[in-house]
């Protein structure tokens, strides 16, 4: 498996291919509100190899599709990604883009699809455009666009503080598979009714997440350290998401956890033999589930170039 984003592909000067992962949560707590009206977390994020395709054609113009519906133009965060991005742009020379996106990570799961594709778009345009920016000014864009867009401009195994924006990149997680399942449960407002049903007897001081990021930095990843505070009411919020993780329990599915704010659920695993005998019983039950593995994080300045 090759980097995560950002990897471009075709020609340099007005045609380019990215492929944009999706990451799940190893760890999630939140210590308490904070005055912004945000909240203080912390949080490890680790993208997979679940991916949407993303095409960038220079043009004149700004123009964005999707193959998922509702996701067309300005409804799409990459249409803004791509306006903030143009507006650090002079005036002379094309300053637009065609840009397609095929979408293989579901929408609405907690899986950071959106955010991910922001962030493609920031590296591939800085590219296509010209513009030649630093980590920095990318960065300081993708705060701007949501807490999880930062994190995509790598990708890879990282500790994520503060509102979750403030990225510290970890020893990679190297290579471990994973099952996952996205149930189809949508749930408007998904994320502030989670943060909304949470007390503070929800909030903890993030040692849980410490913990987990030294057995990282030992070269392990210790599934019985993984956590989600969401999980304390997902179960209130997402109709049938306990029968979800029954069978994926009863599939051979061992330490199942929600990613980010869900409905999502993976469950770490030893092997992919392992991890396909549980997706073969999950199909048994009806269940689509993805067999996946881990990716590494990529500078942003990495990409490869093939001729049309």
């Amino acid at each position: 498996m090759g980097p995560s984003v950002p990897y471009l592909l075709g020609s340099a000067d007005r045609h380019l291919k990215t492929v944009a992962y999706a990451k799940i949560n190893l760890s999630l707590e939140v210590l308490g509100p904070r005055p912004d009206g945000y909240h203080q977390v912390i949080t490890i994020l680790q993208t997979v190899d679940l991916f949407d395709h993303i095409s960038f054609k220079l043009d004149d113009q700004l123009d964005v599709h999707c193959s998922a519906a509702g996701l067309e133009g300005e409804d799409n965060l990459v249409w803004h990604a791509a306006s903030l991005l143009q507006n650090t742009m002079g005036k002379t020379g094309l300053s637009g883009a065609k840009i397609q996106i095929h979408k293989g990570i579901p929408v609405s799961m907690g899986l950071g699809g959106g955010s991910s594709d922001a962030a493609a778009t920031l590296v591939s345009l800085n590219r296509l455009w010209g513009l030649d920016k630093p980590h920095e000014s990318l960065h300081e864009i993708a705060r701007d666009l949501g807490v999880d867009v930062p994190f995509f401009l790598r990708g890879g195994t990282a500790l994520g503080v503060e509102r979750g924006d403030d990225i510290h990149w970890l020893k990679a997680l190297g290579k471990r598979w994973l099952v996952l399942v996205c149930p189809e449960i949508f749930i408007e407002n998904k994320t502030a009714r989670l943060y909304g049903m949470l007390s503070p007897e929800s909030y903890t001081d993030g040692s849980l997440t410490t913990s987990l990021a030294q057995s990282i930095s030992r070269g392990e990843c210790q599934s019985e350290l993984l956590f989600n505070v969401f999980e304390q009411v997902a179960l209130e919020i997402f109709p049938g998401l306990g029968e979800v993780m029954e069978d994926m329990n009863d599939a051979g599915a061992k330490f199942v956890h929600l990613s980010g704010s869900g409905p999502a659920l993976f469950s770490l695993v030893e092997s992919p033999r392992e991890g396909q005998q549980i997706v073969n019983r999950l199909s048994k039950m009806g269940r689509i589930s993805h067999l996946l593995r881990t990716t590494g994080a990529s500078s942003v300045l990495t990409v490869k170039g093939l001729s049309n």
